[in-house]
């Protein structure tokens, strides 16, 4: 073990000793002879990289509730609520970290799970605790960027794939192509037909959804237009549901715009065993009733 590249199993020992054995920093200090200021960088980290998942199990009848009423009226199978955070900005870790549990607690052997993409979805990466499956299938169900940043949120098919052992099916081709023939040309290649093949009979699809607002996605990653995201939302769009613009019905609006997204078309996926909705913020309302 050196004190400048802590090996793995020297993180995991001092996330033991500090969240199971209770131990303090100090004394975490003194048993390993690591600095205090690197302890703390390890326990950070421990949080951030899924080592240490924290996990509180008292009830919270106001969630359950609330989950109850979702269930009730909507039909869902179940619904999970979060306590709003004192940090609206934590809300999309906070719905990653119970993603990736959900996950990792009903994913099995044999599946195919079809994925969009999003930070939300990506906040799931580190939470998702890789079963004792096989046989496991992951399909990106849209297009990726070509620009990104710090993030690249269509990464998450191929990252949930390497979590889960699983084989991964990319959608290699832009999200939104120029036009609508080159769309249908796309679509018709041989190993991207299969993805919107096998999209028709998912064991599991993982979706989130966008709100359409000034500062989305689709502005951030320079998608689409300022005109373009004017014209849907004249058109009635309230958000998307895998890069399809939706009115507040949860009808795909008719607009150039949805003409040339290369994604899975979210009114198909109804036939999916288990649909997955994982989205949250004030800002969502309506996109996220539209995609109920």
């Amino acid at each position: 073990m050196t004190f400048e590249d802590p090996s793995d199993h020297a993180k995991t020992r001092i996330a033991w000793l500090y969240y199971v054995e209770g131990m303090t920093q100090d004394e975490i200090v003194n048993q390993t002879g690591w600095s205090k200021s690197k302890v703390l960088r390890i326990l950070a980290a421990s949080r951030l990289d899924g080592t240490v998942q924290i996990r509180v199990t008292t009830n919270l009848s106001k969630c359950i509730e609330l989950e109850r009423a979702l269930e009730v009226r909507w039909g869902f199978f179940r619904a999970i609520v979060i306590p709003e955070p004192q940090d609206q900005n934590q809300i999309q870790s906070i719905l990653g970290a119970t993603l990736g549990a959900y996950m990792s607690q009903n994913i099995s052997s044999h599946m195919t799970i079809g994925v969009g993409w999003g930070k939300t979805l990506t906040s799931a990466l580190p939470f998702i605790v890789s079963p004792r499956a096989e046989g496991i299938r992951v399909l990106s169900m849209l297009g990726g960027l070509t620009r990104v940043s710090s993030v690249n949120p269509s990464e998450f098919a191929w990252r949930v794939a390497d979590k889960l052992n699983a084989e991964c099916y990319l959608l290699t081709a832009p999200v939104f192509a120029p036009d609508p023939q080159t769309k249908a040309e796309l679509i018709a290649h041989s190993g991207i037909k299969e993805i919107f093949m096998q999209a028709r009979s998912l064991d599991m699809a993982i979706v989130s959804v966008g709100a359409l607002t000034p500062n989305s996605a689709f502005v951030e990653y320079g998608l689409l237009s300022k005109d373009e995201m004017a014209s849907l939302e004249a058109a009635g769009a309230v958000g998307d549901v895998l890069c399809h613009f939706v009115d507040e019905e949860g009808n795909v609006i008719s607009h150039p715009v949805n003409d040339r997204v290369v994604a899975v078309n979210p009114e198909h996926l109804s036939v999916a065993k288990n649909m997955v909705l994982a989205s949250g913020g004030s800002h969502k309302f309506k996109i996220v009733r539209a995609a109920i």
